[in-house]
């Protein structure tokens, strides 16, 4: 009977006491980790949770940030594209005008110019004119004095035969000799 005995303790299906000291500890240990070591923990893994959670909407956020920048850029781009090729027209203007401006201004100086030329030519053309019935007048006095024998030192009988001898040859040479323009021929 004692071998039914032991064979009757040792039977794997039926728990003995140690068992439930082992279920006991277990459950202990199950409870002191649920108590002092699992909140913790889950207090961390929540941080971590938390952490990650408000990166990950930083991220979105960021991400919508950049999307608003770049479409800024590419619209002060294309602004300042539109008001370099407005200034490069404004500036095309401005220089034509400027060209014209300076084209008129040396046209009216030419003009001064030629005029001033044209007064300054026709004044010495009096003046050698001048010159030249003083003395055609002067040859033809002692031309007539030669020829006629008789002295014309009477002033106002010069005057009137130069006079009448520079209009004969203005009549010879206006009647031949002047050019289409108007200007008196200068022949050598």
């Amino acid at each position: 009977m004692g071998a039914d005995l032991v064979a009757e303790t040792n039977n794997f299906l039926l728990p003995n006491a140690t068992f439930f000291f082992e279920l006991l500890a277990f459950f202990i240990i199950l409870w002191l980790l649920n108590r002092y070591v699992l909140p913790p923990v889950r207090k961390a893994i929540d941080g971590r949770q938390e952490m990650i959670r408000k990166q990950i909407e930083e991220s979105r956020e960021a991400k919508q940030r950049l999307d608003a920048a770049e479409a800024e850029y590419r619209e002060a781009l294309l602004q300042t594209r539109a008001d370099a090729a407005r200034i490069r027209d404004e500036a095309r203007a401005q220089g034509q005008s400027i060209v014209e401006e300076l084209r008129v201004k040396a046209q009216e100086e030419a003009e001064r110019v030629a005029a001033r030329e044209r007064t300054r030519m026709e004044a010495e053309r009096a003046q050698i004119v001048s010159q030249l019935r003083t003395e055609v007048g002067q040859i033809a006095v002692e031309l007539a004095g030669k020829l006629v024998g008789e002295s014309l030192q009477d002033e106002a009988r010069q005057r009137r035969l130069v006079e009448r001898f520079v209009a004969d040859l203005e009549s010879e040479a206006d009647a031949g000799d002047r050019p289409s323009d108007g200007t008196p021929a200068v022949t050598g």
